[in-house]
């Protein structure tokens, strides 16, 4: 997507350094991006880790598709270029929400390898964990909770990933979570465990 480049910016250092604010939290700030089909259980996951985090006196933050398309990313549509956008947008979010040591969850669809390792390449090695949110189709069609599938089928809803636009399947996540087959509590402590073997937590 073709964009104004911003002009005479200059990046301002701060005194305080993210290994600073990761001291004062006791963590360490990462992006935990989510990505799967739609009714995967990409949010419902991202928001149990959240909580068991705060259990533990940890600070995690989730950005969810859905509600960023209500204000920041409200005026991208569902084409490709908007897409690739959209992502573009959040990660620059989720890279900023990061450098404040926070451990920020992002449940979006994110349809595109591209677009996702273009993520992982704005912030350190580590600090970028990819969960796949496994879910075969016919289950997601049977669960289908927000009626999108039946309305994708009927050509109601245009460019719906899984459907009539595509979803390229991470090859190498750090997580892969398998929702037929395991509940929200064990892929949720999948993702803690993870976090606690590299010592983010």
């Amino acid at each position: 997507m073709e964009r104004k480049k911003s002009e005479n910016v200059v990046w301002h250092e701060g005194k305080v350094k993210k290994e600073d604010r990761e001291r004062l939290l006791g963590q360490k700030g990462v992006i935990i991006w989510f990505t799967g089909l739609s009714g995967s259980g990409k949010s419902t996951i991202a928001h149990e880790v959240e909580e068991r985090l705060y259990q533990m006196g940890k600070l995690g933050y989730v950005l969810d598709g859905d509600n960023i398309r209500h204000g920041l990313n409200g005026d991208l549509g569902f084409s490709p270029e908007d897409r690739e956008e959209n992502i573009r947008r959040i990660g620059e979010v989720a890279k900023l929400f990061s450098q404040l040591g926070i451990i920020t969850m992002t449940a979006f669809i994110s349809p595109y390898r591209k677009d996702r390792k273009r993520v992982r390449n704005l912030v350190k090695e580590g600090e970028f964990i990819e969960v796949y949110v496994k879910c075969p189709l016919d289950e997601l069609k049977q669960r289908d909770p927000k009626g999108m599938y039946e309305k994708a089928l009927k050509g109601e809803i245009k460019e719906f990933t899984g459907i009539s636009a595509p979803y390229e399947e991470p090859q190498n996540p750090e997580i892969i979570l398998e929702t037929e087959k395991e509940t929200i509590e064990e892929s949720s402590k999948k993702v803690i465990n993870y976090l606690k073997s590299k010592k983010i937590i």
